[in-house]
């Protein structure tokens, strides 16, 4: 039988992704130990009925002393907090890291808090669905998907990639990136999408001459795709926010200069400007598909296994 890559793992915060992790930590035998915190009563008791860990802790310095690999996954917003909370604790040669959709201010919060010997690691596994909460999770959440690593000036190579085998393991492919280029290309692919959503799905429910349940009733169409991106949870998508602010407002400037181009191409009846606009986003969609990050299948409300890409 072969050895897990960890003794110990810690994972704080047991969402969709704390718990993902967890359960395909535990079916790829990654590590030894699953520690598993959370600040809620409520959610750590139901990580317990679902086996998501070996123990479980409200305290989350009690669940990371002893850990060789510290992944936090609560909102980014936390990020200060805990980490000031575990400090004390962390074991030296360690491994800390994070699944936020942030970096910047990842590297800002944290890096202050960590250790001499502590290998801090930002990451981020681009994967999710709208689902939050410990029942959210599954093992193939990360399959197939891309996990973005930022390591910090003179992190340890050989630390940078035990957590890229960790990841691998998972199953994401690795890639690595600056902090900051990461930002920049997270608010174009998923934090600007997400915002797009969320303002469209308020339009229509503040609108007075459409009623919600004809909102609702021909929903299988564009716009119930945007209601997808506007369940995800709000807390997170908060922090985002706050946390990857500059970038945000490049990219919706950007949109909204764009935006106006096409607002012009309507009016004036620029068929021209029209077509090759929407030509070329359709290869843009074809793109992707061919990457493998969806699929061609049609969907007309089809019930969706795979992961959904997200944060």
């Amino acid at each position: 039988m072969t050895s897990p890559m960890f003794d110990r793992i810690a994972l704080i915060g047991i969402g969709l992704i704390g718990s993902s992790l967890a359960q395909v930590i535990r079916q790829e035998g990654l590590a030894g130990h699953i520690s598993v915190s959370t600040r809620s009563e409520a959610t750590l008791a139901r990580a317990e009925e679902l086996g998501l860990g070996d123990s479980y802790a409200l305290d989350a310095a009690e669940a990371v002393d002893g850990a060789d690999l510290v992944i936090l996954c609560v909102p980014v917003g936390a990020y200060e907090s805990v980490a000031k909370w575990i400090q004390p604790v962390l074991k030296p040669g360690a491994i800390l890291t994070d699944a936020g959709s942030t970096k910047g201010s990842v590297v800002e919060a944290v890096m202050p808090h960590v250790p001499k010997g502590v290998h801090f690691i930002p990451g981020h596994p681009i994967a999710g669905t709208e689902q939050s909460g410990p029942d959210a999770g599954f093992p193939a959440l990360f399959q197939n998907r891309w996990c973005i690593l930022t390591p910090v000036e003179g992190t340890d190579p050989l630390a940078l990639e035990k957590l890229s085998a960790f990841w691998r393991a998972c199953g994401s492919d690795v890639d690595t990136m600056e902090p900051d280029h990461h930002d920049r290309v997270l608010a174009i692919v998923s934090h600007l999408p997400h915002i797009i959503a969320y303002n469209i799905v308020g339009t229509a429910d503040d609108l007075e001459t459409v009623t919600k349940s004809e909102v609702i009733k021909y929903s299988a169409s564009g716009f119930r795709d945007f209601t997808r991106l506007a369940a995800s949870d709000p807390t997170m998508w908060r922090d985002v926010c706050l946390n990857n602010k500059e970038a945000i407002l490049e990219m919706l400037s950007r949109f909204s200069e764009d935006l106006a181009s096409l607002q012009r191409a309507i009016r004036w009846g620029d068929g021209d400007k029209l077509f090759d606009l929407f030509t070329r986003t359709r290869g843009v969609r074809r793109s992707i598909i061919e990457a493998g990050q969806e699929t061609d299948a049609p969907d007309f409300g089809r019930i969706k296994t795979e992961p959904q890409s997200r944060s």
